[in-house]
C-alpha cells in the first residue's frame, strides 16, 4: 500500500530547483505522483503529491528539510491519502475576461460556494493592456454532480459575468470522472 505526502515550495527562481527535487525523490524512493510549478513574480512556487512506503514517506520527510536550506526555500510537508475520485456528469471550462476590478475573485469564487460546486481547477492573471488599462483573465473548471441543471447554472454563470461586466466563455465536458 503506497502512503501519500504533499510538498509545496517557494523561492527564488533559478534553474535545477525540479531536478533536486525529482533526484531527492528517488533517492528516497519515493513516486512523484502530481506535481505542479508557477512563477509568481521571481519566485518560484511547487507543489507536489509523492507517493511510497512509510520508510520512504519518512526518509524525504527527514531529507527535506536540509534541502530547503541549501535552495533557500520555504517548504511545508503534510502526510495524506490517495484522492478518492467523485463520479461527475459533466464539467465546465469557464473563460471569464475584461477590465480587472477588486473583487471579481471573490464573488465568482461564492457563486460556486453557494452552490456547492466542485472547484477543479483556478487560473487568473492580470496585466495591463496596450493602452495601460488594467484587464483580466479567470479560467476555471467546475465539476458538475447529478443534481445540477446544467442549463440553469450556464444562465447564472452568464448573469454573474454581465453582472461583473465581463465576457465570458463556457464549454460543456460531458462524462468526466476527476
Amino acid at each position: 500500500m503506497s502512503n501519500h505526502l504533499v510538498v509545496t515550495a517557494m523561492g527564488a527562481d533559478r534553474p535545477g530547483i525540479v531536478s533536486k527535487f525529482a533526484r531527492l525523490a528517488s533517492e528516497c524512493d519515493c513516486d512523484i505522483v502530481d506535481s505542479r510549478m508557477a512563477l509568481f513574480g521571481n519566485e518560484f512556487t511547487l507543489i507536489m503529491m509523492l507517493s511510497g512506503s512509510w520508510p520512504s514517506i519518512t526518509k524525504i520527510e527527514s531529507m527535506l528539510p536540509s534541502l530547503s536550506v541549501e535552495l533557500e526555500l520555504l517548504t511545508v510537508m503534510k502526510r495524506t491519502s490517495k484522492h478518492t475520485p467523485q463520479n461527475y456528469i459533466s464539467s465546465l471550462d469557464v473563460n471569464f475576461s475584461g477590465h480587472d476590478q477588486r473583487g471579481t475573485m471573490k464573488k465568482i469564487t461564492q457563486f460556486l460556494a453557494d452552490r456547492s460546486l466542485d472547484l477543479a481547477a483556478v487560473k487568473s492573471h492580470a496585466e495591463e493592456d496596450a493602452t495601460g488599462k488594467p484587464t483580466q483573465n479567470i479560467s476555471l473548471t467546475i465539476n458538475v454532480p447529478e443534481k445540477v441543471d446544467l442549463d440553469k447554472l450556464e444562465i447564472g454563470i452568464n448573469e454573474l459575468a454581465e453582472e461583473l461586466t465581463l465576457e465570458c466563455t463556457i464549454e460543456r465536458i460531458q462524462g468526466v470522472e476527476s
